[in-house]
């Protein structure tokens, strides 16, 4: 079911949708759901089809998940999948969507601003153009808790001062989490820093230092696929990452695209503005639930709820009508 065919169904307007981007990754993600829903594996055909590889083998094996290149069309398409199984079921129509990082990308296809191939064959580039860009152990990210931004900028731009290369704030995760990408050497301090200020550091498991001024050669050559893939304005308003606003033309929409490839994913102020706008429910819809964990937190979200197994997505589904007085 594409979002045009959804058109019948009741709009939300307590409800966004979130999408996941890198590291939500789970071998075997949706085989309970894929059981249930031909859909699942019919659109993991689609999408295969126009990269060229399987991805709904790389899914269930795991061969090649944690490789960027395939990481990315792999989660993507497991988040339109279930956005289908969604909206097949009659779920609402959500007030806004929004995506993590990649996460942009499916929400876009779920707004129906790009086609599901195209989608898949850009973020298949996007995966290429990332892991080109840095070599091998160069780059690096870490999660920074407990310092509240300003201080975790100011320790990026420490560190940064001396000697070659730098490191920056790459996702404003929430508050009291930020999470900063650059030069490993340059990360190793930063972690140090913070662990000295009161803060705790995570070392990520990522071959990429994503969002950081390392990865502009990448956004030089993305921008030129981009200007060749057909795009439209999304039927339903997508918050952008680099922005935390809803793009108004399609130029901003690619230009917002090229830059979120090494500008801060500004989710903290995505999340702020769902609230300003009166979301009260949040739905995860991808694999794992590492953007419910973050949206619990928050003051005036009320509930959270994953979607990526067959009992998740019915609690949610139940809910939601509820919470949207579609059913008592």
């Amino acid at each position: 079911m594409s979002i045009v065919e959804s058109s019948n169904l009741v709009a939300a307007t307590k409800t966004a949708f979130v999408f996941p981007g890198q590291g939500s990754q789970k071998v075997g993600m949706l085989a309970d759901l894929a059981e249930q829903f031909s859909s699942v594996e019919a659109t993991f055909a689609e999408a295969s089809e126009a990269v060229g590889f399987d991805l709904w083998q790389i899914a269930q094996s795991g061969e090649g998940l944690n490789q960027t290149e395939f990481t990315q069309p792999v989660l993507l398409t497991a988040s339109i999948a279930l956005w289908r199984v969604w909206l097949e079921l009659g779920g609402v129509t959500p007030k806004f969507l929004a995506g993590h990082s990649l996460g942009e990308y499916s929400a876009l296809v779920a707004a129906g601003a790009l086609s599901l191939g195209d989608a898949v064959k850009l973020v298949n580039l996007r995966g290429k153009l990332m892991q080109n860009a840095v070599p091998q152990g160069q780059g690096a990210m870490a999660a920074i808790l407990g310092l509240d931004d300003a201080k975790v900028v100011e320790l990026c731009q420490a560190a940064s001062a001396t000697g070659e290369g730098s490191v920056e704030a790459a996702n404003y995760n929430a508050q009291g989490q930020v999470v900063v990408a650059g030069a490993a050497s340059k990360v190793e301090a930063v972690m140090a820093a913070a662990k000295e200020a009161g803060g705790k550091a995570i070392a990520l498991p990522v071959s990429v230092p994503s969002h950081c001024s390392l990865m502009k050669p990448a956004a030089e050559q993305f921008a030129e696929a981009l200007a060749q893939t057909a795009i439209e304005l999304p039927s339903i308003p997508v918050l952008q990452n680099v922005s935390a606003e809803i793009a108004t033309d399609v130029q901003q929409l690619r230009q917002a695209l090229t830059e979120q490839l090494y500008e801060s994913v500004q989710w903290t102020k995505t999340m702020q503005y769902l609230q300003d706008q009166g979301i009260q429910y949040i739905v995860e819809c991808g694999p794992g639930n590492v953007l419910t964990n973050l949206a619990k937190r928050l003051p005036n979200i009320e509930k959270a709820f994953p979607l990526d197994t067959k009992s998740r997505l019915e609690d949610a589904l139940n809910a939601i009508l509820v919470a949207e007085g579609k059913i008592a």
